[in-house]
């Protein structure tokens, strides 16, 4: 079990790696489609209707993204970022928060300097082994795509 030590009103995650399982699946016609888990989607219900805040931080544009936006109708939603910490830090500027009082989770090398942003860092186990290094990170028993989100938020929740 995840342990949350510090009182935190929003989290912050990437997309790809922590919401599906990193891959792709190209169709026929060339287009793509991505797998995610109901656990990691109803994660997000239940962070809205406990009053957290959310957002997402990609380094792609996917529809998938545009799914879940829409869904909850997501205000904080970031796709195409390569430089994650910027957004980051923007985004705890936005609502008035410190380090302290936000979590991320993120699972490759273009994470690494957003969870250093942050002081409650999150990962999953098929994450980089840089990520794993970083220091305090917390890592999830359910992999990516498969209820990481999800183990996340019930360790806040509950």
């Amino acid at each position: 079990m995840l342990e949350i030590k510090r009182k935190i009103k929003l989290i912050i995650s990437d997309f790809d790696g922590i919401f599906t399982d990193g891959s792709i699946l190209i169709n026929q016609d060339g287009s793509t489609s991505k797998r995610l888990s109901y656990l990691d989607i109803m994660a997000v219900s239940m962070l809205i209707k406990n009053g957290y805040k959310f957002a997402l931080v990609s380094g792609e544009k996917s529809a998938a993204i545009d799914y879940l936006a829409n869904k909850f109708d997501l205000e904080d939603v970031y796709q195409d970022i390569r430089i994650k910490a910027p957004v980051v830090q923007a985004v705890m500027k936005k609502y008035g928060l410190k380090p302290q009082e936000v979590a991320y989770m993120g699972d490759d090398f273009n994470d690494i300097d957003a969870l250093n942003s942050v002081e409650n860092r999150f990962s999953v186990p098929n994450a980089n082994y840089r990520v794993k290094n970083v220091p305090e990170i917390q890592i999830t028993e359910a992999s990516g795509g498969n209820g990481a989100f999800r183990e996340l938020v019930d360790a806040l929740l509950f």
